[in-house]
């Protein structure tokens, strides 16, 4: 861990994209320069981790979308339509955006395009439209911090292509959301509570 950076230039960058280790931390960086963010991108470990960042440029996103394995950007609190689609194209298996707590239908419809696992757990709640446009996911999706959901966004989420969903902060299920979930064809993750309704 290298939490004690709070910036870094081109060259440390470099240097540290040859990091041998699984996971670089780089949590202390609050600004990220695209230069640098190319460089740390290629960084070869199972994840790499810049909590510390709030937002993100279109630029400094498509930098960081060339990181070919987990991404964790835990730290962003808002994304912009042209940032999410950047990092839409991340390769890598798995991109954390667990800081946002809302996020509008057209990031959604980007982020959905992403092909691996895609970890929204900072989201409270959902419009029926993101529903619809994070259903259109091929990859597991994670939404643990939902405790509740319309009927409406519970049918959306039923129709999700990817082959697993986390809904496991979930509260209660109505029938027709019980109705609908029954009908998932991926591996749903809920309460063993509420997994007795779809029993």
């Amino acid at each position: 861990m290298l939490n004690g950076l709070t910036e870094l230039s081109e060259a440390v960058s470099k240097a540290l994209s040859e990091h041998q280790g699984d996971i670089l931390e780089l949590n202390g960086l609050t600004e990220l320069s695209e230069a640098a963010a190319e460089a740390i991108a290629k960084h070869q470990g199972e994840l790499l981790c810049l909590k510390g960042l709030t937002e993100l440029s279109e630029a400094v996103a498509k930098a960081l979308s060339k990181n070919q394995h987990g991404l964790g950007l835990m730290g962003l609190t808002e994304l912009s339509e042209a940032a999410a689609k950047a990092l839409a194209k991340h390769r890598g298996d798995d991109l954390c955006l667990n800081g946002l707590t809302g996020i509008s239908d057209s990031v959604a419809e980007a982020l959905a395009k992403h092909q691996g696992e895609l970890r929204l757990d900072g989201l409270t709640e959902l419009s029926e439209a993101v529903a619809k446009a994070l259903a259109k996911h091929q990859g597991k999706l994670y939404l643990s911090n939902l405790t509740g959901i319309s009927d409406s966004v519970a049918e959306a989420l039923s129709e999700h292509q990817g082959d697993f969903l986390n809904l496991n902060g979930l509260n209660e299920l109505s029938e027709t959301a019980v109705k609908a979930f029954g009908q998932y064809q991926g591996r749903l993750m809920i309460s063993a509570r509420l997994r007795t309704y779809l029993a």
